[in-house]
């Protein structure tokens, strides 16, 4: 029997680290009742024949706590990109000024925070579905070495514990940042 099976752990570490960071990505797309540009990234415009997010179609800007604005390069989009922004669900009424929209942030009432939560608690659920199913690769790859006889019976239950911390600690990730989002959003 030959022990020459290694497990590509750094390789898990980084599939996780990608489904924090669209995590992240997700929660940041959140609105809290402040202004971020990032609330726009997932919106996308139909700009010159494809789909484009707004920020390769205008600049935007944070210029107070409650207001985010685009200056939209070319005055053809700007009808696009209120439409786009209308269409999204941000539920955020855009203002025309030439070739600037203007976003106010409404304060949020305790219906549509607790409707966010939820939202959030969604990603965070399909964040940690995610490392599960990285988890689940790891440990089929553990279980091939072992039927292929590269692999002892100690050096299995090392490599499956070390799978199962390492998808512990995602996990646990996950938890804090849901954690500090809905806190995020329930402050009024």
């Amino acid at each position: 029997m030959a022990d020459d099976f290694e497990l590509d752990t750094d390789d898990l570490k980084r599939r996780m680290d990608g489904a924090m960071a669209n995590l992240r990505t997700e929660f940041a797309s959140l609105r809290t009742g402040r202004a971020a540009s990032s609330m726009l990234d997932p919106i996308m415009v139909d700009a010159y024949g494809s789909m484009t997010p707004i920020n390769q179609v205008g600049t935007v800007n944070v210029p107070e706590s409650r207001m985010v604005t685009i200056n939209v390069w070319d005055k053809a989009m700007v009808g696009k990109v209120e439409k786009a922004i209308r269409n999204s669900g941000l539920g955020i009424n855009p203002q025309l000024n030439g070739t600037i929209i203007m976003l106010p942030i409404p304060e949020l009432n305790e219906e549509r925070r607790r409707e966010l939560t939820k939202v959030a608690a969604q990603y965070a659920e399909s964040a940690r579905v995610s490392v599960r199913n990285l988890r689940r690769d790891g440990m089929d790859q553990i279980k091939k070495a072992k039927v292929d006889n590269s692999l002892s019976e100690d050096d299995q239950k090392f490599w499956e514990s070390a799978v199962q911390e390492l998808t512990d600690s995602y996990t646990a990730k996950v938890d804090e940042l849901l954690e500090s989002k809905q806190a995020e959003i329930m402050q009024v």
